[in-house]
């Protein structure tokens, strides 16, 4: 019985021959972006500028190859967060001698260092490898409003609130 799907229809037919596309450096296209960080929330604004990083927003997208876009975002220091995480979120660092764990709230780092704090969100939501840290480089991240890439110019970002 087992005879009978031996020589069925599908096996006499040849395989389907399909095309995949892949990126290459030679054949994608760098545009710069802007987005203006004030009033937004910082993980939503975060996942979008990810996704612009690796190129996600792209017909073109390739996982594995650096497809992405450069991205420049001004008033970092005006991020807006829900609930109650100026106060509770922790950022950790380690000196890596006994006793050299240092910690400080969101409050804190929007004061001292607001860059950072957008780094590490959109760092967060990159995957952990050699190609997310070279993708991470195109990022560009200022306090204030004013930036030095104006002469890339620079589009305005389209971000879902």
């Amino acid at each position: 019985m087992g005879a009978a799907f031996r020589g069925s229809a599908r096996s006499r037919h040849p395989p389907i021959e399909m095309k995949t596309y892949v990126a290459t450096p030679q054949n994608r296209q760098r545009d710069w972006y802007v987005v203006d960080a004030q009033g937004r929330t910082l993980g939503r604004l975060a996942t979008q500028i990810a996704d612009a990083l690796r190129g996600k927003r792209k017909p073109e997208y390739t996982p594995h190859c650096d497809t992405g876009d450069f991205v420049v975002v001004v008033n970092a220091a005006k991020i807006e967060v829900t609930g109650n995480k100026l106060n509770d979120k922790l950022y950790h660092r380690h000196s890596g001698y006994p006793g050299g764990l240092r910690s400080r709230t969101l409050g804190e780092m929007l004061e001292r260092r607001p860059e950072e704090v957008i780094r590490k969100a959109v760092k967060g939501m990159l995957p952990r490898n050699r190609l997310a840290r070279q993708q991470l480089r195109k990022l560009k991240v200022y306090a204030g409003p004013e930036h030095p890439h104006e002469a890339q110019k620079p589009q305005q970002m389209k971000v879902d609130s």
